[in-house]
């Protein structure tokens, strides 16, 4: 457990991913995060606006282009190809491995409280879990490998998958190049990144959680006899 906290914390910090493969080392570990099952330890919320710092101040020399603000449309669309593709094989493995999705007991793997947490958000939104789950820890990672072994219909899932993409990838990105070069949010990076977790996160689950009550059936009036 010591060794995942320290690695989540590696990944928290912009000096140590641009020193281990910089924004080439995120493509994987969106990729990983966004279908393969054992990626829902990753910090994929504040890893992209990471990504967003690191684009607006690092040298140019890393870059495919000589200004931090093509780049980040570059970056940008990247990230979301990424996620896009990771998305694609976790639904594979979901149909293609559905025996062991459905199994009741833990496999060595595939928890089950996962797995159940994942399918009842599926459950209460259906097709629109795939595009909302990408702001849901753990979520965003089963999410797809449910839809895969519920058999959804392949356009429906392309759908919202490419369209969670571009709005997880584009706003959290973007947030990180706009506030990254401000001394203020480099001083507090740690309380800036928890926030953010919680902002994208806390609105769904209450949603989710609470959602509605149901409306009570008005009291059935008692009808006068008819003289």
């Amino acid at each position: 457990m010591d060794v995942i906290l320290e690695s989540v914390r590696h990944l928290l910090d912009p000096d140590w991913i641009m020193k281990n493969g910089g924004l080439y080392l995120v493509l994987l570990i969106l990729f990983i995060e966004t279908g393969v099952f054992f990626g829902f330890i990753l910090p994929g919320d504040p890893l992209l606006f990471i990504s967003g710092m690191v684009i607006a101040s690092v040298d140019e020399a890393h870059y495919p282009f000589s200004e931090s603000i093509l780049n980040l449309p570059f970056w940008m669309l990247v990230f979301m190809i990424s996620t896009i593709l990771g998305n694609y094989f976790g639904f594979w493995f979901g149909r293609r491995f559905e025996f062991l999705i459905n199994r009741k007991e833990d496999t060595w793997f595939l928890k089950r409280k996962h797995i159940q947490a994942a399918h009842d958000f599926y459950e209460k939104r259906g097709g629109f879990t795939i595009a909302i789950a990408r702001f849901l820890p753990i979520i965003r990672t089963f999410a797809p490998i449910i839809a895969g072994a519920v058999r959804m219909d392949v356009k429906k899932f392309s759908l919202y998958n490419i369209a969670g993409a571009v709005i997880w990838v584009g706003f959290l990105t973007s947030a990180g190049y706009v506030l990254g070069e401000n001394a203020w949010v480099q001083k507090n990076l740690e309380f800036i990144l928890l926030g953010i977790v919680l902002a994208v996160t806390a609105p769904v689950i209450i949603k989710l959680f609470l959602g509605k009550k149901p409306n009570r059936l008005p009291k059935k009036v008692a009808q006068k006899p008819v003289i």
